[in-house]
């Protein structure tokens, strides 16, 4: 059952933390105002638009996005103001453990990684379509094309290669579609133009040459222009660089499964979107036990020292993560290892001064 002190501890830290968000939130959207104030000027942003579009939905990311650091330095300021004030000599004389009196602070923990994860998987992802889609049309286009030399299997059997892709145009350049059938191949359309036909919804090729291979021998078709479909659509080349942060997790699970038929050099991006979703709720486990048992004891000016002690890690921890996601988008790093990496790194060092805090 809680005691008082549980409660205590709880209060301290949920207020701490959310203190700390509500702070850097209000100078977060302050600065992000001055940098876009003069977009909203030049495109006639609406007023209810800026504020019930963009920021009540640039809230609800940013917050998530700086909840694992906020969590960890609301634990490393309060406790070592407990320590400083020697409330933690007095409950620890009392006869409480360190097991005890680590309780509440899992519990708080708990809340936040709930919370946490209710945001990243219901409402981020929804939010973020009204947020990108207001920065689409009143500050900028992250519209842009990952790829060249494409090759991609659009269905089984069905393989297609792009030399270039032009997103202005919506046109490919030294295309090719083959089929496949019992692993052989049974036809071949090749053309140096492919361009979207917004109105017919299918691809016009330019100069094509389609050959056809049977059991009687081959068959040339050439001609000037056709009008197809090769399973692919110009979203398909043009992706916003944050896309993948607004699909709800049925949907990423959906594009997985697209992108890795397709052969994509992009699938690696969404698995290690997927893990992120389930590890970062996790690290905030790993965040408290770590700040606890770092500033457990009282120590003369610790304050300020802690706090030092704790950004420094809190900040290899974010580089460690970002370095681990970037060997997995670009040198093909398992994306499941690459997310877990950091946390079980951290988890070992928020084990080994566990075990001192319990001396």
């Amino acid at each position: 059952m809680f005691k008082k002190l549980d409660f205590y501890i709880i209060r301290r830290f949920l207020g701490t933390f959310f203190f700390s968000i509500v702070i850097i939130m209000a100078i977060a959207i302050v600065f992000d105002i001055q940098e876009k104030f003069d977009d909203f000027i030049t495109k006639k942003a609406p007023l209810n638009e800026i504020v019930f579009d963009y920021y009540l939905n640039f809230i609800p990311y940013y917050v998530n996005l700086f909840s694992s650091l906020f969590v960890f330095i609301s634990v490393i300021y309060f406790t070592s103001k407990m320590a400083n004030d020697s409330e933690i000599i007095a409950i620890h004389a009392s006869g409480i453990s360190f097991n005890r009196f680590l309780r509440p602070y899992i519990f708080a923990s708990f809340i936040l990684a709930v919370l946490s994860w209710l945001l990243i998987m219901y409402v981020i992802p929804d939010s973020n379509k009204i947020r990108l889609e207001f920065e689409d049309k009143y500050v900028f286009s992250r519209m842009q094309n990952w790829e060249q030399d494409i090759h991609r299997q659009v269905r089984p059997g069905i393989f297609i290669y792009i030399r270039n892709y032009n997103v202005d145009t919506e046109s490919a350049f030294q295309f090719s579609m083959e089929k496949f059938e019992n692993g052989k191949l049974v036809s071949k359309l090749n053309s140096a133009h492919a361009r979207w036909n917004a109105e017919i919804e299918k691809w016009q090729v330019y100069d094509y040459y389609i050959r056809n291979i049977t059991a009687h021998g081959d068959s040339i078709i050439k001609g000037s222009v056709i009008d197809t479909v090769f399973y692919l659509t110009p979203e398909d080349f043009k992706q916003r660089t944050v896309y993948v942060e607004k699909l709800t997790l049925t949907e990423l699970n959906e594009q997985i499964e697209i992108q890795t038929l397709q052969g994509t050099s992009t699938v690696n991006l969404l698995l290690v979107n997927k893990y992120q979703r389930w590890a970062y709720p996790f690290s905030t486990f790993i965040l408290t036990i770590l700040g606890v048992s770092l500033v457990n004891k009282k120590r003369r000016g610790s304050t300020v020292i802690n706090v030092v002690i704790g950004l420094m890690l809190m900040f290899t921890y974010i580089l460690f993560m970002q370095i681990s996601t970037t060997f997995t988008i670009k040198a093909s790093l398992n994306p499941i290892i690459a997310v877990w990496i950091p946390n079980i790194v951290y988890a070992c060092i928020a084990l080994y001064l566990y075990v001192k805090a319990k001396i």
